[in-house]
């Protein structure tokens, strides 16, 4: 503007360029029209259908009250939900002898102002009022507790119920609740361009904020167990894995076990359709595609910048669509380094501990290890982060702040997360260092995953520059 001077100096120098909308509607950041000529991620089911790769696919799980359902401590998440859940029946009993004879239409419209709405108590949520109108008592049982993904990089103990969580969306059917083993690729919404858009997990998340994440599962498994489904129906149709030897890392058969109910598990079934396995072995014939390979190659696509750059605008409004490669050799290349990829995210609690220079005692006590809050060095240096009062790591590669996941570097997920907060509405306070000595029954716990996070920053960087350039079928 201050060559033109004004709005009328840019028609007089004829500055204008003509805006207009595409088919979708875009005005600005308008999508590539190449990006519908590849297979579709996942589609809701509906006549007409075109192919997918995924059968289903789920947001996590929605509990609308994360300071009650979700904990560092499986003990505290216990007493807490227990306690929440005698409040709510000792409420459930206090509004049937009021209004038990009335209709639905006045108990629904009576519930709000009926209920006693003491955070520090109970979190009512639309669903557990509907509970509370319909007389349905609660009980609390241990074996929903889960740990799940709560955050990048960081787990937490669940409270993994229907009834308690606002929304489970299909998640039972990825992660069920009697147990059984998978893989999800997890697919953040709203992406704007910034880090990698695509994280593996192999146990329940949470929904996360700014739109929450779709999941991509390896498996699906049948099951009837939550016979309450159909309370809420509906609510599960807003919805927009093996381990691999050879490799940086420990086999999965030594992932830390954290529960373990002794129930059945269900019957499993491939998450990826029979048309997306089709779909790639037809480009690729006399090769051995497997849905696994596929499950892989699609991880090893969501990380390739060539893909990222090329489709932001695109992924920015949409879910993924998948390209086929034009080689078999690039094929075989991004589904290895998918593989690669997500032995590293899902088994980053094993993977060595970076060999930064770690400052403090030789042998610590309990106390010395303790977090509260992890800070950057002395004028936000990066290469430098003061884990506490006792231990400060010093010569972190500035590089490893390259793999950025969910708009945040892994590694400042882990500084976010190991810590110590307290909800202010409800009073809970949220410690990390309970899962370290309860759970993992390791103190050093906290310290540790964060040199093994800079340790699978360093190794994504790697795996995803050594990619091949994107050949696109079409290009």
């Amino acid at each position: 503007m201050s060559t033109f001077g004004s709005v009328a100096g840019v028609a007089n120098a004829d500055g204008w360029t003509l805006i207009e909308p595409d088919a979708h509607g875009d005005w600005l950041k308008q999508r590539d029209e190449s990006f519908n000529d590849h297979i579709a991620l996942g589609e809701k089911d509906r006549a007409g259908a075109a192919p997918r790769v995924f059968e289903k696919f789920s947001l996590g799980v929605a509990t609308n009250r994360d300071a009650w359902a979700w904990a560092s401590s499986r003990s505290g998440l216990a007493e807490r939900m227990r306690r929440m859940v005698e409040f709510y029946n000792g409420e459930l009993a206090r509004f049937e002898g009021t209004h038990g004879r009335a209709d639905r239409k006045t108990r629904e419209s009576s519930v709000d102002a009926f209920v006693d709405a003491d955070r520090q108590r109970i979190a009512w949520t639309h669903n557990l009022k509907l509970t509370c109108v319909r007389g349905h008592r609660l009980e609390f049982d241990s074996a929903r507790m889960w740990p799940g993904v709560y955050r990048p990089f960081s787990k937490n103990w669940l409270y993994y119920d229907r009834r308690l969580n606002e929304r489970v969306f299909q998640m039972p059917a990825i992660f069920p609740l009697s147990g059984g083993e998978n893989r999800a690729i997890m697919v953040k919404q709203r992406w704007y361009g910034l880090g990698h858009l695509a994280l593996m997990v192999d146990t329940v998340t949470d929904l996360q904020s700014d739109g929450g994440a779709q999941l991509f599962p390896l498996y699906l498994y049948d099951t009837d167990t939550d016979t309450d489904t159909a309370e809420f129906a509906g609510s599960d149709d807003d919805a927009l894995t093996p381990g691999v030897a050879g490799s940086l890392f420990v086999a999965d058969s030594a992932r830390p076990v954290y529960n373990a109910n002794g129930a059945t598990t269900p019957l499993r079934r491939d998450g990826i359709t029979d048309a997306g396995l089709a779909h790639f072995q037809s480009a690729y014939p006399g090769e051995d595609i497997t849905k696994e390979a596929v499950f892989y190659y699609v991880y090893g696509i969501l990380h390739s910048p060539d893909y990222r750059e090329r489709y932001a605008d695109n992924l920015g409004k949409e879910l993924p669509r998948i390209p086929r490669v034009k080689s078999a050799a690039d094929f075989r290349a991004f589904t290895q380094a998918g593989r690669a990829l997500g032995e590293l995210h899902v088994g980053y609690e094993r993977v060595p501990e970076y060999a930064a220079r770690v400052e403090g005692p030789a042998a610590p006590t309990p106390t010395q290890l303790r977090v509260e809050g992890m800070k950057f060095g002395k004028g936000k240096d990066k290469t430098v982060i003061v884990y506490n009062a006792f231990f400060t790591v010093r010569d972190i590669p500035l590089e490893a702040y390259e793999y950025v996941v969910n708009g945040k570097p892994a590694i400042e997920w882990v500084m976010e997360r190991q810590a110590v907060t307290t909800d202010k509405a409800s009073g809970i306070v949220k410690d990390a260092n309970a899962w370290a000595t309860e759970t993992v029954g390791d103190p050093r716990y906290p310290l540790s995953l964060l040199l093994r996070v800079i340790t699978v920053s360093l190794e994504t960087t790697k795996i995803v520059r050594a990619l091949p350039t994107l050949a696109a079928e079409g290009d």
